[in-house]
């Protein structure tokens, strides 16, 4: 199984339903609340160029919002 990691915020309702879909598919994740970790922000930013979220990393590719349909793809469902 690749890597999956999510930066989110408490408040993204796209977030949530990303978040639902990997649990519900058994994907095991890491979650960074890029709300209050300024670092895993930058983070973020330089891995995708964009401040939105969620921005999905999986096995390094970058996912820019909830696009259930690539990431189906990229996790091989």
């Amino acid at each position: 199984m690749k890597k999956v990691v999510i930066y989110s915020t408490p408040t993204c309702t796209y977030c949530k339903m990303a978040k639902e879909f990997f649990t519900d598919n058994k994907v095991s994740f890491e979650e960074y609340n890029v709300a209050s970790d300024l670092e895993r922000r930058k983070e973020m930013v330089d891995k995708s160029g964009q401040m939105g979220v969620p921005v999905i990393d999986i096995g390094g590719e970058i996912i820019v919002g909830y696009d259930k349909p690539t990431i189906v793809k990229a996790l091989g469902l």
